[in-house]
């Protein structure tokens, strides 16, 4: 009676103490901005994203190379993997609630020789037993990991999502400016070909006495200079090439065109809705909140830990001896233990405590994604407009400097200027060419960047 008594209080004791140290001092979570109420570039209104807005540029090379990276790229199959690893860890976490059956079976054969009698005996023992194990859940720590690992699979899976909507984006933008660099090797290969008849027209002059020396050279000058680009273009060719290739989940090689720079349709401009819709719209957010989820479970869990566990456990079997005549013995039991920490040199505080701070990292986390998303809208926003608003200047601009050619080269022939006038009219020009067809690529590629921004072409995904 005394005896239980002592073992009563002493488990009383370890409840209470177990109760205190539950207790940790948890800062509260870091406060979160709060979207600002309208963006800076307050787009006009616009079409709804669709999950497979690069379409909208009307090129079915393009389309068809953003379809095969989202089969084949092997960053999302990896993410992919990811995905199923979480889902099995689900799966495991959540068997951790229910009983444990397990079946057990040992045989023994013996013998033993009797001192007295000298006589050997051979025994043969089996026993058979079933054992079952419950873990009572007294204060939640199982649903708790089962609560983190749900929100774990849910963070892979929109985690795989921002990692499609990022690869469709770069396909896109590696294609438009692998177009661009076609473009510009065009204008450079037909500069280069002009060139050339010039520099032969000026050789001619020279022969005959017509010219001078001088224009010879700044001829062969300005030819050697423009054949200087065609290389670099297409080397810069070659390189996009390979990094369209490695995304698209294959060996480096050529990749096919589709329509011209200057005949890809720009796509209808997103409508960008207000600041505060971003954060249900971009894959990254949900994958941010879902870590917040996962770690704050992670922390139920460890405060949990420091609390008494309960444990129920049960086994029936039978013991069967060749030494035994009759029915084979049969045996259960059934019973229950109580484990309560009471001294580990504060290790599962120090647990609870590093819970907590990775919580207020996943919340710092969470609004650093938030605010750099607001910037990515911003930046793409000012782009598009600022960029539209510099081709148009620059497409003006090389209608002038064609005009300031043609009059230099009429000038020139008649005598009246000196053949370095037209040489700087036609260089003025082939920079404005490029230019002009870089500024193209460069817009359309920022609304690219809109749409990603936007979160377009993803859906909200849920753990079934």
């Amino acid at each position: 009676m005394k005896a239980s008594r002592a073992a009563f209080r002493i488990c009383a004791w370890a409840l209470a103490a177990s109760l205190l140290a539950a207790c940790v001092s948890i800062a509260p979570p870091p406060d979160i901005a709060a979207p600002p109420p309208a963006w800076r570039d307050a787009p006009g209104a616009g079409v709804a994203v669709q999950r497979d807005w690069w379409r909208g540029y009307n090129d079915p090379v393009l389309a068809e190379l953003v379809d095969t990276a989202l089969i084949h790229n092997t960053d999302l199959r990896l993410a992919a993997s990811r995905v199923a690893e979480a889902r099995a860890l689900l799966d495991a976490q959540g068997a951790a609630q229910w009983p444990t059956l397990d079946l057990g079976a040992s045989a023994t054969r013996s013998r033993s020789v009797s001192a007295a009698t000298g006589r050997a005996n051979i025994s043969n023992v089996s026993q058979p037993q079933f054992q079952a194990a419950y873990e009572v859940d007294l204060w939640g720590r199982l649903s708790a990991l089962t609560d983190a690992a749900r929100a774990s699979v849910l963070a892979s899976e929109t985690g795989a999502d921002s990692l499609r909507l990022s690869i469709a984006a770069a396909v896109a933008s590696a294609y438009l400016g692998l177009r661009t660099s076609d473009a510009r090797l065009e204008v450079a290969q037909r500069t280069l070909v002009s060139r050339e008849n010039a520099l032969k027209l000026a050789k001619r002059r020279f022969d005959t006495g017509y010219t001078s020396r001088l224009e010879l050279a700044q001829a062969q000058a300005e030819y050697r200079a423009t054949a200087q680009v065609v290389p670099q273009l297409q080397l810069a060719i070659r390189r996009q090439e390979d990094a369209l290739s490695v995304l698209l989940g294959r060996a480096p090689q050529a990749i096919a065109r589709g329509k011209a720079l200057v005949d890809i349709a720009a796509p209808a401009l997103p409508a960008a809705g207000v600041p505060s819709q971003l954060l249900r719209r971009r894959p990254d957010i949900a994958q941010a909140e879902a870590q917040i989820a996962a770690s704050d479970a992670t922390l139920a869990a460890a405060r949990a830990q420091l609390l008494p566990s309960l444990r129920l456990t049960g086994s029936l079997g039978s013991l069967e001896s060749s030494l035994l005549h009759g029915d084979p013995i049969r045996v259960w039991s059934v019973g229950g233990s109580v484990l309560a920490p009471l001294f580990n040199h504060g290790r599962l505080r120090a647990q609870a405590q590093a819970s907590a701070a990775r919580r207020d990292q996943a919340v710092l986390g969470y609004q650093k994604t938030v605010l750099t998303a607001f910037s990515e809208v911003e930046d793409a926003l000012a782009a598009i407009g600022y960029l539209h608003e510099q081709r148009d200047q620059a497409r003006q601009q090389q209608q002038a400097l064609a005009e300031a050619l043609r009059i230099a080269r009429n000038r020139y022939n008649e005598g009246y200027a000196s053949y370095l006038e037209e040489l700087d009219a036609q260089r003025n020009l082939f920079n404005a060419e490029l230019t002009v067809l870089q500024l193209q690529g460069d817009a359309l590629t920022a609304e690219v960047n809109l749409y990603k921004a936007l979160g377009g072409g993803w859906e909200e995904t849920a753990v079934r």
